[in-house]
């Protein structure tokens, strides 16, 4: 039998035990601060039906969907056998043929498809949240990979702009527990973007105009211009896009001046209007929460895949390191129409937890708590010892302490350096004299410190 060379697919990754104890203190503080909004944690399967997926994407998101192959004898129906390879090299038309399943590539058209099937048991407002893996088959690279984790948090069945309130203190209390100290909440408003298009002529470029104003902090003005130009706008167009999409100073002064720019576009006033709901709302709740750590601030320029979004915007950012979006998401109107369910109304936002990590990494925020696993090592020298040590060992673990006893009589050295390699902050000696009197060597291994103590009096430390 050929030995194989182990390794792993493109675009995957493991994840040793302290990275998982780093990973989910991140997802158990983010899952706490939403149970104490009212939303509720389910799971949708890995793969779905491929139907379901296909066509909800775009061209391009379509690409990108891991298609799983249907077992069996594929090839074995006289239509796939007659595919003629010679004459049709449109890999498209033998998918359906020989694949009927997918890997899921978000958490979002699941979503839209439980709330469909599960219409009658589910009390609207549906307020869920989703930590689970999805995949995407692209080409991988630093910081992209086909198999990564998701973090969505929804809420459907509601028009209330007090759910978009309660996102941005969600994000300010979950970054703020994580230990950030500075970070943007972005916010904008589609409605505000479709009467800018709407004042300058060009309702039918929308999409053209906010997928240039986008990338203003990447491009620049002259970019976004140039940009803009090629894209079927005149330098007129730009002379009043300009100011707005240049706007500065504080929240008020930018919705003041854009009550100003938009004053004949009902959509734009609109916007405006719910953008001042939002605040409103953040105002009075935040009057009996946590302050406000995060910067609230309108981006006119902030677009997020436009064509889906149909209300608010959000996007967050840390100011801490140079790293993208670490959130986002929005409003969303006819979510399940896909399936059939119309005029559901939704809104929701993602945090982006493997960036998050990135970020807490580099600024050393995790807590020495977040790296431990076991909390104490009890040695083992000799048989004697290890029965003495047994019932020791049960204390511990029923205190709630993670403990672990050496598993066979070795050398000093030997159990230090398992200590050590595990970054096991306590050893608990146990010798002929520990035996004799009753009081154990507790050692510290980071200051190398060691102390003569009770059982009871470990555990008291310890605790």
């Amino acid at each position: 039998m050929s030995v194989i060379k182990p390794s792993l697919a493109k675009g995957t990754r493991d994840f040793s035990p302290v990275e998982m104890v780093k990973r989910n203190f991140i997802y158990d503080t983010i899952k706490s601060v939403f149970r104490k909004y009212g939303y509720a944690e389910i799971q949708t399967p890995s793969f779905e039906n491929l139907s379901t997926l296909t066509g909800k994407y775009g061209d391009e998101g379509d690409k990108l969907i891991f298609k799983i192959l249907n077992s069996g004898e594929y090839l074995k129906d006289a239509k796939k056998k007659s595919f003629d390879f010679a004459q049709d090299d449109n890999s498209n038309k033998l998918i359906p043929l020989i694949s009927e399943k997918a890997l899921r590539y978000d958490l979002t058209v699941p979503f839209a498809r439980y709330v469909v099937m599960h219409q009658h048991e589910i009390t609207l407002p549906f307020k869920r949240f989703q930590v689970q893996p999805v995949w995407r088959a692209d080409r991988p690279q630093k910081g992209r990979y086909r198999e990564f984790y998701q973090c969505d948090v929804d809420v459907v069945g509601s028009e209330s702009l007090l759910n978009e309130a309660e996102f941005i203190l969600i994000y300010n209390e979950a970054l703020s527990k994580l230990g950030l100290k500075d970070f943007s909440i972005k916010i904008n408003n589609r409605k505000i973007l479709s009467g800018i298009a709407e004042i300058i002529g060009k309702p039918d470029l929308i999409i053209d105009m906010t997928v240039a104003i986008d990338k203003l902090d990447k491009i620049g003005l002259d970019g976004v211009s140039k940009e803009l130009l090629e894209r079927g706008f005149t330098e007129d167009d730009l002379e009043k896009l300009r100011p707005v999409i240049l706007l500065e100073g504080a929240n008020e002064e930018k919705l003041a001046r854009l009550k100003e720019v938009l004053a004949s576009s009902e959509i734009g006033l609109k916007g405006i209007e719910e953008i001042e709901q939002v605040f409103e709302y953040v105002e009075n709740l935040i009057a009996y929460a946590l302050p406000l750590t995060a910067k609230l601030e309108l981006d006119i320029t902030l677009a997020r895949g436009l064509n889906y979004y149909t209300g608010c915007i959000f996007e967050v950012k840390t100011n801490e390191v140079a790293m993208g979006s670490i959130g986002g998401g929005g409003r969303y109107d006819d979510l399940t129409g896909m399936f059939g369910l119309k005029d559901l109304t939704g809104v929701g936002v993602s945090f982006g937890a493997d960036r998050i990590y990135d970020v807490l990494e580099e600024l050393d925020l995790f807590p020495a708590s977040a790296e431990i696993g076991t909390k104490v090592l009890i040695s083992n020298f000799d048989k004697a010892a290890e029965k003495y040590a047994l019932p020791i060992l049960q204390q511990f673990r029923n205190a709630g302490i993670s403990a672990e006893l050496y598993p066979t009589s070795a050398k000093l050295k030997k159990q230090m350096a398992y200590a050590d390699a595990k970054n096991i902050p306590y050893v608990i000696l146990i010798g002929g004299d520990e035996i004799a009197n009753g009081e154990l060597t507790l050692k510290d291994m980071q200051s190398g410190e060691q102390k003569k103590l009770t059982v009871l009096g470990i555990l008291d430390l310890l605790k």
